[in-house]
């Protein structure tokens, strides 16, 4: 019985590892995917747009 009792508890162990592992990864992806997109737009310099004054 102690044996069947330690296996059940690493099994749940294991369950929950793999399901904290799963949750890190899709931060990751998440964190990442949120990186790129850029609602805003890129920021360009108006020197480029404009002549000079003086």
């Amino acid at each position: 019985m102690f044996e069947y009792e330690m296996a059940h508890a690493r099994h749940t162990d294991l369950i929950r590892e793999a399901a904290e592992f799963r949750r890190a990864r899709e931060a990751r992806k998440a964190h990442r995917s949120s990186r790129d997109k850029d609602p805003e737009g890129p920021v360009r310099g108006s020197r480029n747009r404009f002549a000079r004054a003086a």
